[in-house]
């Protein structure tokens, strides 16, 4: 091509400007490939980007006509695109079949190539692509002026393809914030919205996700009679989405089957072999379920695999860890769960909690642990059950520091008054 500088200068500034009127990607690659044909005088345009990897993946071919050419990889040339990928050195050839760097490849023969011009796309040095144009009925129609003026160009694509590219990912970013924020909401619906309000008792309890979205839960479940209330608090073994989900589920079926079933211990083995059926592979859940009967104070509990509650006997001023009577649901469906009594008198109660409160690391990598937990509701015993929460979460961000949650944090007290 032999166009003098101010031309080639004013020919590339309408080439930026154009790449860059949409923020488009497959828009960009289109409008990137429709100018180098255009340009170039090319029969036939490529462009192929690389992931993470170094790989080529074509994104768009078109001819000259601006039609979309159907399963470009078996329509080029695979040496040059992948020569030039990996070296980020361009490659001009007047005439494929006789160019002893290709007569003998296969593609070149059998597409009849004859002129090709292929050069990368690079940002930061690195190559994030490659331009690939070529003519399979005129020799020599590229010339080392064609090579300049296309790799020029491509420099400008590169930039607006990124631009592009990272304007992508902050619009998919956003619509997944979105969609997460909205998901948050819908699972906080899902938890009682108020403690419970009972004469001669005090309830309390508190739920921070690690994430938008948690995998813990806790539930207060009113009972058939006025006097009786269930209390949950339940750790799905992960995080995110996945958990979340899987919480929903768990909350449902639990909620479910304890209704139908003549005690808690049968309503928890039917619920296990519901989410055993429906668990996927690795997934299962802890759970803590204590039915109350409000009027007398005793109380019944089933502790599937979940971290003992705490129950403090203000009488005797002394703890107790209610512990493990059957194994995390959604592990084996046959599982066998027994339950156990208790009561609790004037001043006792009863702290609930996941594995996020005591596993919680400080900036040394030490863990709050079990007997922190209890010092912390040791020295805050005599409180309110919203104060004793308080109390353990400003220990918890004492303990903790600036560092982010990494994992949910469920607590749930209930106190006799």
């Amino acid at each position: 091509m032999s166009a003098v500088p101010a031309d080639r200068l004013a020919l590339l500034y309408r080439i930026s400007q154009t790449f860059n009127s949409s923020l488009d990607l497959d828009e960009v690659l289109d409008l990137v490939i429709d100018e180098v044909i255009a340009t170039t005088r090319a029969e036939r345009g490529f462009l192929m980007l690389c992931n993470e990897r170094g790989q080529v993946s074509f994104r768009t071919a078109r001819g000259l006509d601006q039609t979309t050419i159907d399963e470009p990889t078996f329509q080029v040339s695979r040496s040059v695109v992948e020569r030039v990928a990996q070296t980020g050195q361009p490659v001009l050839t007047s005439d494929a079949q006789q160019d002893v760097r290709l007569n003998l490849r296969r593609s070149v023969l059998a597409l009849g190539l004859r002129s090709i011009l292929c050069v990368p796309l690079l940002l930061k040095n690195t190559v994030t692509g490659v331009v690939y144009v070529d003519n399979r009925m005129q020799a020599g129609i590229f010339s080392p002026a064609d090579l300049d003026l296309l790799t020029a160009i491509a420099s400008t694509a590169a930039i607006a393809i990124e631009n592009a590219r990272l304007y992508g990912v902050a619009v998919e970013k956003g619509r997944l914030e979105r969609e997460l924020q909205v998901a948050r909401e819908l699972q906080s619906s899902l938890l009682p919205r108020h403690a419970p309000q009972a004469a001669g008792w005090d309830f309390a309890a508190r739920w921070q996700p690690a994430r938008e979205v948690a995998g813990d839960y806790y539930d207060f479940i009113p009972g058939e009679r006025p006097d009786r209330l269930g209390l949950v608090i339940a750790d799905v073994t992960d995080k995110g989405m996945a958990a979340a989900l899987f919480m929903a589920l768990t909350r449902s079926t639990v909620r479910a089957c304890l209704a139908r079933s003549a005690t808690p211990a049968a309503g928890i083995a039917v619920a296990n072999q519901l989410i055993a059926s429906d668990a996927p592979n690795g997934m299962f859940v802890t759970l803590c379920y204590a039915h109350l009967s409000l009027d007398s104070g005793q109380a019944v509990f089933v502790n599937a695999g979940h971290n003992p509650p705490l129950l403090y006997a203000a009488a005797s001023d002394s703890w107790q860890t209610l512990s493990r009577t059957g194994m995390a649901l959604g592990v084996d469906p046959g599982a066998v769960y027994a339950q156990r009594a208790l009561t609790l008198g004037p001043g006792d109660f009863v702290l609930l909690y996941t594995d996020g409160v005591t596993d919680a690391l400080n900036a040394q990598g030490e863990e709050f642990g079990a007997q922190r937990l209890q010092d912390v509701a040791a020295a805050h015993r005599a409180a309110p059950a919203a104060g004793l929460l308080a109390g353990l979460e400003q220990a918890l961000a004492d303990f903790t520091g600036a560092a982010a949650p990494f994992d949910d944090l469920t607590l749930l007290v209930a106190r006799r008054l």
